[in-house]
């Protein structure tokens, strides 16, 4: 092994090691409550009780969030604004549900927006704007057969997908339009599976934009049931992302990328007043370009390691280590790749991230959740590459991100349908 190798190697092989002990010292149990989880994953569960009702239903997240990023990652930016979608919902059978509405999003002080507003995705037809707000139209048909529930339409994303941190950055429940296209939902009480198709870019004969689409795969395996006081579980996952298509005329030509994720956690249920929850989570990633050259490496490893604590239920500490060698994330936090997104076209030959995080989470009742958050990366990329192979100098250290956060999802009954 070079001596490359062997500097990211020794320090994961170390943190693996620590974590393993921390396993066999401590303990863990039901799945987490974190902010996100509170904030921005949406029961998709059907209530058989509110059959023939019809209902208006919005949901809405006002946020404030300012990353004061520096070094050469990625530039710091602040999101003032909201989004909302409001909705009519009805249930004509008790294990199906129709919704139609729409999804807004807006920014403080911002008067247009791009058409499409995707992540890390080309500017597709750059020129076109929309004034005043982003919005889209809003519409789901859920069917519920027994462990399993069918999504056509837009889709339950974001955190609901329970991605694992390097695969996906939980700005994106802030910032991203809703995943469309279909999804499966499986329930077993060992099992969970989330699949799907997000269909983000859909083009016509002579379109000069590329075909887009994104092909999901997030499970959870219990080892034993979740409300047990000491619950192990492991997170398999997998995401592929195809920009092309046989009607696509760019010379960019056809892009398939991978993002993968395979770890082990468990969780402690305390059953304590303060000292509620314990978890530790071990993760292995893996990037792979299939096709084209939109990324430099073709192949990428990392791993991450994380330990979190929950106090009255309310507020969590988190700290995490990153380390990775040719890794690219799809969805993550850009501290977890080894590309540059403030200097296009550059790259590192690896990185290490130390993360931290305090947050609180307030629920007031079941659709009312305040939130705030404070994350804290600590980068240390290796050599800066630019696109002739030139090694560059650069700066890297901390960064931070703050944000308040509040959701609130009323349901308000129209009608009910007597029954025929």
């Amino acid at each position: 092994m070079n001596k490359l190798g062997s500097k990211f190697v020794a320090p994961l092989f170390r943190s693996l090691v620590m974590l393993l002990l921390l396993f066999v010292t401590n303990s863990a149990a039901a799945q987490s409550q974190t902010m996100a989880d509170r904030l921005c994953v949406t029961d998709y569960r059907i209530d058989s009780a509110r059959v023939s009702e019809l209902a208006f239903e919005l949901d809405n997240i006002s946020f404030f969030k300012d990353n004061e990023f520096s070094g050469s990652i990625v530039k710091g930016y602040s999101l003032p604004g909201l989004w909302v979608q409001p909705k009519l919902t009805f249930q004509p059978l008790k294990n199906i549900r129709l919704e139609l509405g729409a999804h807004a999003l807006i920014y403080s002080g911002a008067y247009k927006y791009p058409v499409y507003a995707y992540h890390d995705i080309a500017n597709w037809k750059g020129n076109q704007y929309q004034k005043g707000f982003h919005i889209l139209p809003f519409f789901r048909a859920q069917v519920a057969l027994k462990n399993v529930n069918l999504v056509l339409g837009n889709l339950y994303g974001g955190s609901t997908h329970g991605l694992m941190d390097p695969l996906f950055n939980p700005e994106l429940n802030l910032t991203s339009d809703p995943d469309m296209g279909f999804q499966i939902l499986l329930d077993r009480p060992l099992f969970h599976l989330d699949a799907w198709i997000n269909w983000q870019s859909y083009i016509f004969d002579c379109d000069t934009h590329q075909e887009s689409f994104l092909v999901g795969f997030s499970s959870r395996i219990n080892y034993n049931r979740p409300q047990s006081r000491l619950h192990f579980y492991s997170p398999v996952q997998l995401i592929i992302q195809h920009r092309g298509g046989e009607q696509d005329l760019t010379d960019t030509g056809a892009q398939s990328l991978t993002n993968a994720g395979l770890g082990v956690g468990m969780q402690w249920n305390t059953g304590r007043k303060i000292f509620k929850q314990l978890q530790v989570d071990v993760n292995a990633v893996g990037s792979h370009q299939m096709s084209g050259h939109l990324w430099p490496y073709e192949d990428g490893l990392g791993g991450y390691a994380s330990a979190s604590v929950n106090l009255w239920n309310q507020l969590n500490f988190k700290a995490g280590y990153f380390i990775g060698k040719d890794f690219i994330s799809l969805l993550g936090t850009p501290y977890y790749g080894t590309l540059s997104l403030k200097h296009p076209g550059c790259r590192y030959d690896g990185i290490q991230t130390v993360y931290g995080a305090v947050e609180y989470a307030r629920t007031f009742a079941k659709h009312y959740v305040l939130g705030a958050k404070v994350d804290g990366y600590y980068a240390m990329p290796g050599k800066m590459i630019d696109q002739k192979g030139n090694v560059l100098s650069y700066s890297d250290g901390l960064n931070f991100s703050f944000g308040v956060y509040f959701r609130v999802n009323p349901s308000i009954l129209i009608k009910k349908f007597n029954k025929k």
